[in-house]
């Protein structure tokens, strides 16, 4: 595979003409200000009435058509209704326009063809021109003409201006580049849209005790654990140890909920009677909308709730009440941030009860401008096109612009705002290719396609900066990392409040609650697929939805899967912190080796300084990185980070471990295929358990300094432990310092080959690696 070059993958930093130029001071005033204006001709038919009969029958079908050279756009029609109402907004845009008038036609539907009722029309340079914030232009009845300009009976009621997108009427207008598009299904999908993420909650569910259980075998001991169900979420206790007809558990079982509620709780306490078999000695629900809530760590009241057994009496389901009982404490929490997307590039980091918010600290445009380059996403009567929109997520809101038809350099020109709550979020913006123009999900279950995302932290922003860039939109394919396009974004973050920005970097990164009452690790990856599934099902129930697949391609559903590439990449980043260091200790050893003279002789001087004045060495050390960090000023990023390829191992990864960080979970790949990828595993994994086993033997020698695992080995530490004390009791600490430090720095004459003493006497002490199998 032929390794693309570098540069095709970077950002670009350009310069739109955005909000039209009308700047005044540093701020550009127009309503739509990170984004180019583009005008459209507006037409808004609201009604008609009188108007003649025209069928035989003597009624009429009424609709409208709006025409403007090619483009035709047409309301919905009436049966037999001579006053219809539409209300319906038709947008041009003016980029296309290529007539000089506007035809507004009313017509009679028919089989055969419909019949001409009357027209108005509109000269395009006598047309208002509205500029929001102004009010919406007020419509006007306007009398209808027969084609040789004749008034003929009925009137209908327009507004026709010239006006941006930043219009009101813009979200919900028919579009002319959207002529192809059918039916109001078809329309309703390509319209910009905000959704809202459910608001979810964690649930936790502490089993205490069950009382006075009825075995249907009472000759043995039971074997009770209790099951919870919510929705699509199952967990069970662990059996209890007290083999009795009063069990005892007190075990935590936490799930997610989203409001409104529309499940309840429901528990079951079940007796394993065989290996396979399980008997439900009584089952209880709760609606989650009589639940206690709670905001800190203090706990809820228990309560007892009946267990309901259910027996079949004549084919008839009855309810037997009776003594058993379950005592369990059950509350929504408030005080954690339910996780939904990954830890390393969330969005959004509150926790779920409005009461525990704090302000906000400013404010987040996005301008989506428009995209270049994109790569053709499906095939169309025989050629190859795409239908591309865009969808942006921060904190619970999403939005989505409208679809561009047929191009491969769409110009959107939509701008979205946030409230920005933590500075160290991350927005996600992807672009996707519509293929569900024709409405619903009527073309057999095709899903919109993904052309790719970009992520941009919020803290990498300075405030108030205009950052205008195009980013590739990269994605990763079995065959390896592919550019689709570039997406054109204009971003600027504002602060509202700078103390309250530079206090939240002294502030946990979430909630009390994470940190008062943690969540084990697998609790919270098992929480965050339910969070995700819950997510996902919400929106793809919007209308229009925002489906399944998008969804989960901004929340990084697959990003705990395993991945060669990935582990490479981490390894690698590792390995450039650790560089750093290793190239301090080079630097030593140089200084050592008296590589510099000069150096090294500074080196002594500084070191005799901070020796015979030691309350020098803190402010020293923090003189030298503030001036390291004027020093970096220079070379400070100018450009908000996006997605890097080598960072990533993309542009390097071998096609066969690209083809494994597709496979399907669990794998749909050949017995043969799946032996030689094991196998690439465990010499991998043998390679890093002798680098931890490695670790653990360093470990266990510090730890047999003074273990007396070799009794020798321990003696003689000891024995040197007490001569030491004995020497720097009586020696001041500025000769010993003085000392130690030009020995270490001793010149290369008065050094040995061989390692020091003090290595050889480490290396040769005890590990535990003699007793493992």
């Amino acid at each position: 595979m032929q390794r693309p070059h570098q540069e095709d993958f970077s950002l670009k930093e350009t310069k739109p003409h955005l909000g039209g130029g009308k700047i005044t001071g540093d701020k550009l005033t127009s309503t739509y200000d990170l984004v180019e204006q583009m005008q459209y001709l507006y037409v808004r038919v609201v009604k008609a009435k009188d108007l003649p009969a025209k069928d035989v029958t003597g009624s009429l079908d009424p609709y409208v058509e709006v025409k403007l050279g090619n483009y035709k756009g047409t309301t919905r029609h009436f049966e037999k209704k001579s006053n219809p109402e539409w209300s319906q907004v038709f947008a041009f845009s003016k980029d296309r326009i290529q007539a000089s008038v506007l035809e507004v036609t009313v017509k009679d539907k028919d089989f055969v063809k419909d019949d001409f009722v009357g027209r108005v029309l509109f000269d395009l340079n006598d047309i208002p021109k509205r500029v929001p914030p102004d009010s919406p232009l007020a419509p006007q009845w306007y009398r209808l003409e027969e084609r040789n300009g004749n008034k003929v009976k009925g009137e209908l009621m327009l507004a026709v201006w010239m006006g941006n997108q930043a219009d009101e009427a813009f979200p919900e207008a028919w579009h002319s580049d959207a002529a192809a598009v059918s039916g109001a299904d078809g329309l309703a999908n390509i319209r910009s849209k905000v959704y809202l993420s459910p608001k979810l909650w964690y649930l936790r569910v502490n089993v205490i005790e069950a009382q006075d259980l009825i075995p249907n075998d009472k000759s043995r001991f039971p074997e009770v654990y209790v099951k919870a169900i919510l929705g699509n979420q199952a967990l069970r206790t662990r059996v209890s140890m007290s083999k009795t007809i009063n069990p005892l558990w007190n075990e935590d079982l936490m799930f997610v909920a989203a409001e409104p509620f529309e499940e309840p709780l429901i528990l079951s306490v079940e007796d394993r009677v065989a290996p396979n078999k399980d008997e439900v000695l009584g089952r209880c629900a709760i609606p989650l909308q009589y639940v206690d809530r709670r905001l800190d760590h203090r706990p809820v009241n228990t309560r007892w709730f009946n267990l309901e057994k259910h027996v079949i009496v004549e084919g008839e389901k009855k309810e037997i009440k009776f003594a058993s009982r379950i005592h369990m404490r059950v509350c929504l929490e408030g005080g954690y941030h339910v996780l939904d997307e990954s830890t390393h590039y969330s969005s959004d980091l509150r926790p779920t009860a409005k009461q525990l918010w704090k302000s906000s600290i400013g404010v987040l445009e996005v301008g989506v401008l428009s995209a270049q380059g994109l790569s053709p996403m499906k095939t169309k009567d025989g050629r190859a096109t795409t239908d591309a929109y865009c969808v942006a997520k921060y904190g619970q809101k999403w939005v989505r612009t409208r679809t561009i038809i047929d191009s491969f350099a769409p110009r959107w020109n939509e701008q979205y705002t946030w409230e920005v709550f933590d500075p160290c979020t991350v927005i996600t913006i992807g672009v996707f290719d519509n293929c569900h123009l024709q409405g619903g999900d009527k073309s057999g279950g095709a899903r919109d396609s993904r052309i790719g995302k970009v992520r941009i932290r919020l803290s990498t922003l300075e405030t108030d900066r205009v950052y205008t860039h195009s980013y590739p939109l990269l994605v990763l394919h079995p065959t390896g990392v592919k550019k689709m396009g570039e997406i054109h974004l204009a971003v600027r973050f504002t602060c509202s409040s700078l103390v309250n920005m530079m206090h939240m970097y002294s502030q946990p990164l979430l909630p009390k609650m994470h940190y008062l009452h943690p969540l084990t690790v697998t609790q919270l990856d098992n929480l965050r697929h339910q969070a995700t599934q819950i997510v996902s099902l919400r929106l793809s129930r919007a209308e229009p939805p925002l489906r399944k697949e998008i969804v989960e391609y901004m929340l990084d559903v697959t990003s705990h899967m395993w991945s060669m590439r990935r582990s490479k990449a981490n390894f690698f980043r590792i390995m450039g912190v650790l560089g750093v260091v290793i190239s301090v200790g080079k630097w030593f050893d140089q200084i050592c080796n008296w590589k510099n003279p000069i150096t090294t002789v500074l080196i002594h001087i500084l070191f005799l300084i901070l020796v015979l004045y030691p309350e020098l060495i803190l402010p020293t050390i923090f003189l030298y990185l503030f001036l390291i960090g004027i020093w970096y000023y220079r070379w400070r990023p100018r450009h908000p980070p996006h997605m890097d390829t080598r960072l990533s191992c993309a542009d390097t990864a071998h096609p066969d471990e690209l083809d494994e960080e597709f496979d399907t979970f669990p794998t749909s790949r050949s017995p043969d295929i799946i032996r030689m990828r094991y196998d690439r595993i465990r010499s991998i994994a043998g390679r890093i358990q002798t680098v931890v086993g490695d670790l653990a033997t360093q470990g266990e020698r510090l730890q047999s300094l003074l273990s007396w695992r070799d009794p020798r080995a321990t003696a003689l530490f000891v024995i040197f432990c007490l001569v030491a004390a004995v020497v720097l009791y009586v020696t001041p600490f500025q000769a010993v310092g003085l000392l130690t430090g030009f020995y270490v720095l001793r010149h290369p004459r008065f050094r040995y080959k061989l390692p020091s003493v003090p290595l050889n006497f480490f290396r040769r002490l005890p590990a535990r690696t003699d007793c493992m199998l």
